[in-house]
Order: C-alpha cells, then sequence, then structure tokens
C-alpha cells in the first residue's frame, strides 16, 4: 500500500448559484475560486484544477490566467489546467503561458493537454467541426 497519495481538486468554474436560486456572475464565480484554492492550500491539498470551458454555464475561459491569481495567495499548491484545449489555441502560446506561470510559482504549474469536447465553442475561433 502506498504511503505517499497526493489528492487534488479540480473544476471547470460552473457557474453556481446564490442562496436565493440566482446564478452568480462570472466575475464571482472566479473569485470564488481562488479563495476556494487558498483555503485547499491552507489545509494541505497537494493539486488544484481548472479546466476552461467557452459557454456561458462555466466561468472560466483562461485557465493559466485563474492559476497566476491562484499562485499568487497560495505557497505550495500545484496548479494546473484540467484541461487546456489545443483544438482551440497556439500551442507555442500555451507553451509560453505556462511557463511564464511556472516561473512567476516557483516551479508549480502543470499543463494537462486535451481536445475540445463542446463544438459549440469551437465557431467563436473559427474552427468548425467536419460534417459526418
Amino acid at each position: 500500500m502506498t504511503t505517499n497519495l497526493d489528492m487534488g481538486l479540480h473544476t471547470f468554474g460552473d457557474v453556481t448559484a446564490d442562496v436565493d436560486g440566482a446564478l452568480l456572475p462570472h466575475a464571482v464565480v472566479i473569485r470564488n475560486l481562488i479563495d476556494q484554492a487558498a483555503l485547499a492550500d491552507e489545509l494541505g491539498v497537494d493539486f488544484i484544477g481548472i479546466g476552461e470551458h467557452h459557454r456561458a454555464d462555466f466561468a472560466v475561459t483562461a485557465p493559466e490566467i485563474v492559476l497566476a491569481a491562484i499562485a499568487s495567495r497560495t505557497k505550495r499548491i500545484r496548479l494546473g489546467s484540467a484541461t487546456t484545449v489545443l483544438s482551440s489555441d497556439d500551442p507555442i502560446r500555451v507553451f509560453e503561458r505556462f511557463a511564464t506561470l511556472d516561473a512567476a510559482s516557483n516551479g508549480r504549474a502543470e499543463a494537462i493537454l486535451g481536445r475540445g469536447s463542446f463544438t459549440e465553442s469551437f465557431p467563436p475561433f473559427r474552427l468548425f467541426a467536419r460534417p459526418v
């Protein structure tokens, strides 16, 4: 049995509701994520993953920016995307952003790469799904 198990959290920044059921603005959801990550760091959680979606029901479209804000409020928690969508981004720019985040966070950045799973987010990037 292993005695060195890492524990982590991951979110896409799902838009949540307040106590009255009203949807929170994206800015509030993002600030809440930053606060939650700071608390996770204090509690000893090893990893926080922030994913991206380009839809109205998710607040995070630029995980590297949210992770940079988290880096400024934390000391040890590893910072990762969950995931960075390469099908709608430039791989060189992705590398540069994560290299910058890694430098700013003292080596805590981890890039997790993937493909887009919701084709309705492709048109804003001038990407169009092939007809089947």
